[in-house]
């Protein structure tokens, strides 16, 4: 069985591109969990105390589920959006997931 991965934590853009960011992110994230199976939660969000960061929180099946996403038509549609964009910073980890339960 397919270990389940987390992608989690930020990406910083000029304040000005921050606002285009976050509408192609909106797109990007409706068709990728829509289109694909792979895909548990895709959430990139504003940090509301600093006007550069997008959160970021990914939740996949699988590290090839990961993958595939990199190779989708949306994936290329974001990135020509974005391509003249500012992007200053960014840290991203991914998590393997070695058991999760619900929280009470």
């Amino acid at each position: 069985m397919a270990e389940e991965l987390i992608v989690s934590g930020w990406m910083d853009y000029a304040p000005d591109d921050r606002d285009t960011v976050l509408s192609a992110l909106v797109e990007l994230g409706r068709r990728t969990r829509e289109e694909e199976p792979g895909c548990l939660d895709y959430a990139m969000t504003a940090d509301p105390d600093d006007e550069r960061r997008i959160r970021v929180f990914e939740h996949w099946t699988s590290r090839q589920a990961l993958d595939e996403h990199f190779a989708t038509p949306h994936i290329k549609d974001f990135r020509t959006v974005v391509a003249g964009l500012a992007r200053v910073g960014v840290s991203l980890t991914a998590h393997t997931v070695a058991a999760s339960h619900p929280m009470r």
